[in-house]
């Protein structure tokens, strides 16, 4: 008899053990998880205003979340209101009352003097970030057409491998920097990259020529949607390259 009653006391303890760790189970399973909710941009591409001077901000034709996926909203907004806008004062700040004040932002770039620091980071910074949002848009991508579709073809044999060598020169970038193809003097399409804000029209560039597409590599470009995954961030660039505006530029050197 004491031994029927322990196992019976054994029996309703296993059984409530066990409704207990099932119920925990349960309440486990069903806590809901955190919803990824879109990010709130602060403002409109229209709200952001240089201070006066030299240079404007380039209007974006284009909203921050028109980009998206590939480019998401916040990104693009901390992007060209907060690094390009900094950019450009610090560079109308620099210019103010000098020579260069009159000088194209193209002028000053070939004729640096590249130990001035500030200049060369300012207006490198001024210059890049225009070109790189004026070379992006929305329902982008493909592939070029007409004369800059045949020049590479000519230049890099095909555009897959145009694609490939301008990859390569993004990802191995070492830390910040840019990738760029470039109209070389010889009119010959060259892909190059470099360093921190640095462009293909300064002087002493490894490869120098008229820049007609370039790509922003550094982290405040992608880290927010892409984290580490820079490869991912460059794969995703040519869904948004305005090949439109990469042809006029192309056409244009030769003016």
């Amino acid at each position: 008899m004491k031994q029927q009653l322990i196992h019976l006391i054994c029996i309703c303890f296993l059984i409530s053990f066990s409704s207990c760790r099932k119920n925990k189970l349960r309440e486990v399973v069903e806590v809901p998880l955190p919803t990824t909710e879109n990010k709130v941009t602060i403002g409109q591409p229209d709200d952001v205003k240089a201070n006066k001077g030299a240079f404007e901000l380039y209007k974006l034709p284009y909203k921050y979340d028109d980009l998206a996926p590939h480019i998401d909203a916040f990104t693009m907004e901390m992007h060209y209101s907060k690094h390009y806008l900094t950019y450009t004062n610090n560079l109308n700040r620099l210019l103010a009352g000098t020579e260069k004040e009159s000088q194209t932002i193209e002028e000053i770039l070939k004729k640096l003097d590249l130990n001035n620091a500030d200049l060369r980071n300012n207006a490198g910074g001024y210059y890049n970030h225009s070109f790189f949002f004026e070379i992006m848009g929305p329902k982008a991508g493909g592939k070029p057409k007409d004369s800059l579709a045949k020049t590479i073809d000519r230049d890099f044999g095909s555009f897959d491998n145009f694609k490939s060598a301008f990859t390569n020169a993004a990802a191995k970038q070492f830390g910040s920097g840019w990738a760029w193809l470039v109209v070389d003097p010889s009119g010959k399409l060259q892909v190059t990259s470099s360093p921190n804000q640095d462009n293909p029209l300064m002087p002493k560039q490894p490869v120098n020529g008229t820049p007609i597409l370039a790509l922003d590599v550094w982290e405040h470009a992608y880290y927010l949607g892409y984290q580490y995954k820079r490869k991912d961030y460059i794969a995703a660039f040519y869904k948004v390259i305005n090949w439109r505006k990469v042809e006029e530029k192309y056409k244009a050197t030769f003016k």
